[in-house]
């Protein structure tokens, strides 16, 4: 394992730290409470919104943290959720007198950990409502409750981010951000496995000219293996369920965002998600947005998942907002 850092042990605090350095106009690193906080705290009267899971999937959820977005984020050790005094914290730096939505990826030791903290929070007074985010599609419908939070998580965050800086009440965010998540479906593929700096070796072998197919953000194997086909067919694999459950069809109003997972080159993602728009303007669909890019990740994972949202005036017009964080940026 070839990494720059110091040691396994230290390397989410520096990563943190230097975040915090490269944006000091935007956010601040509170070491002892380990939470990322914005460095000019929103006006009083506004919804908070708070989300965080393990790290190694950059810039989820630190770099979405500032105007537009996040008021706090608690990052956990890699691939680990954060701790329920972290998720407290962040709470009550995210409280501005009008309660805080908490958006949770759907994995166990998330929605313990901010479930344990809302229910500690709520009993003393702070108003709490909770978003689950599972738009992972390479789960069948009848195993909804074990799809996992991917790239729904970023869009939730925009559009419930932008809803709340408008001023909407709590119910009122948590209800946009909930409609959000039953919008957007995700899916996603890889070329290969990461190496978590603890473990210092990849997470699993994946046989020449081959992909996983269903992969999450977590360093573990898909829901199936395949041989790699060219470009234009993964484009197929990671729109076929997703189009399928959302119903996309002529006139349905799209926004779209391929991540890159830590390594894939812009030249192979950009291609990759030429086939995809072709396919989608191809079925009638009008994609309103798009983000291709890095937006959340696996550490060093060669791959991409596809997040697909259909949307509405209102929805297109939460997303316009301005935002200014260090990972999204515009209109600011």
């Amino acid at each position: 394992m070839q990494k720059f850092m110091n040691a396994p042990d230290t390397v989410v605090a520096d990563y943190l730290t230097g975040l915090a350095a490269a944006h000091p106009q935007l956010i601040e690193f509170r070491a002892e409470e380990r939470i990322v906080v914005r460095a000019t705290p929103a006006a009083a009267g506004k919804v908070g919104l708070v989300s965080g899971g393990g790290s190694g999937c950059e810039p989820l959820h630190a770099g979405y943290v500032g105007p537009g977005m996040l008021d706090a984020a608690c990052p956990g050790e890699v691939f680990t959720s954060p701790v329920p005094a972290q998720i407290m914290a962040a709470t009550r730096a995210a409280d501005h007198g009008s309660g805080v939505v908490f958006i949770i990826k759907n994995f166990g030791g998330e929605v313990m950990n901010f479930g344990l903290a809302a229910e500690i929070l709520s009993r003393q007074g702070t108003r709490i409502e909770k978003v689950l985010v599972d738009d992972d599609a390479s789960f069948p419908p009848d195993l909804s409750r074990q799809r996992r939070g991917l790239g729904a998580t970023v869009l939730v965050e925009k559009i419930a981010g932008a809803a709340a800086e408008r001023g909407r009440c709590l119910d009122e965010v948590a209800a946009v951000a909930r409609r959000t998540v039953a919008s957007c479906r995700t899916f996603g593929v890889a070329l290969s496995s990461c190496t978590p700096p603890r473990l210092g070796r990849p997470t699993f072998d994946l046989p020449a000219g081959h992909y996983e197919v269903g992969v999450g953000l977590g360093g573990d194997r898909g829901q199936a293996r395949a041989a790699l086909p060219t470009a234009d067919r993964v484009a197929d694999v990671l729109l076929d369920k997703i189009m399928a459950e959302l119903g996309i069809a002529t006139g349905s109003r799209l926004i779209t965002m391929l991540s890159g997972l830590g390594s894939t080159p812009e030249i192979e993602l950009f291609g990759l998600y030429g086939a995809i728009h072709d396919r989608l303007t191809r079925s009638g669909a009008v994609v309103e947005r798009s983000l291709v890019g890095n937006y959340l990740t696996s550490l060093d994972s060669l791959g991409a998942l596809l997040s697909v949202l259909v949307v509405d005036e209102e929805l297109i017009d939460l997303w316009d907002q301005p935002v200014h964080t260090p990972a999204l940026r515009w209109g600011a």
